[in-house]
């Protein structure tokens, strides 16, 4: 089995050149065969799957076109916990759970966002438990269009000043928790995005865990064909 595994692209109507290379990856995967794992944040916010912007039809036709053609999987992120069934279904993919299992060469995997893991931010998980509560949701889903854009602007807004004032240390997974997790659902290896620090950790006791970029001046795909690999590639175009 051949998959690519991709997070934090935080796609939006400014990053145009991310979509681009986004396109390309998944291109490269459709070729392949190859079964395509979105684990959170591909885009920067979503406000409901009812969002009638240019920028939402766009990337409803480039998933779809995947969607249709091999199997695609969307995980919540906590820009866009908000895609829907009827996201899903209109660009024919799956929702998975977070966490979720599966299975590359012969050895179980567990797949996240990562950001449940990040438990030494409280303030975080505080806000996480809040949006993702069906009655937030709901009540966030009545209100009109315009009123959830400028709601998530206020929050993104908040959201990048609250974390340039903490220690890095804070807003990293805490490994005894992937450890747990790993160990609650009997696999050896996590992937997960959330935290922008890409790279593959040997945890010890033959488990490890392996972390996907956020998409800025590189793309940070991660692949399994017989092993797992990162990689990284300049997206042309990107700001410096």
């Amino acid at each position: 089995m051949t998959a690519l595994f991709v997070s934090d692209i935080h796609l939006d109507f400014d990053h145009e050149v991310r979509l681009r290379a986004l396109d390309q990856v998944l291109n490269s995967a459709l070729r392949e065969d190859a079964e395509i794992y979105i684990l959170g944040d591909l885009v920067e916010v979503w406000v409901g799957d009812d969002d009638d912007s240019a920028f939402a039809d766009t990337l409803r036709e480039m998933l779809g076109k995947y969607g249709e053609r091999t199997a695609l999987y969307l995980m919540h992120g906590n820009r866009d916990f908000l895609f829907g069934p009827q996201f899903a279904s209109e660009v024919n993919a799956k929702m998975l759970d977070d966490p979720s299992i599966i299975e590359l060469g012969n050895q179980r995997h567990l797949l996240s966002h990562g950001d449940a893991f990040c438990t030494s931010d409280t303030d975080y998980q505080q806000m996480r438990r809040l949006f993702r509560s069906k009655e937030f949701q709901q009540n966030f889903l009545s209100q009109d269009l315009a009123t959830r854009r400028d709601f998530a602007q206020n929050v993104r807004a908040q959201s990048q000043k609250s974390n340039a004032n903490k220690p890095e240390q804070i807003t990293d997974v805490v490994e005894d928790e992937v450890r747990k997790a790993l160990e609650r659902h009997d696999c050896c290896t996590a992937i997960h995005g959330h935290t922008h620090r890409p790279g593959m950790h040997d945890m010890g006791e033959g488990l490890s865990r392996y972390v996907l970029g956020s998409w800025e001046r590189c793309g940070w795909p991660g692949w399994f064909r017989d092993e797992f690999t990162l990689q990284c590639f300049s997206i042309e175009g990107a700001p410096l």
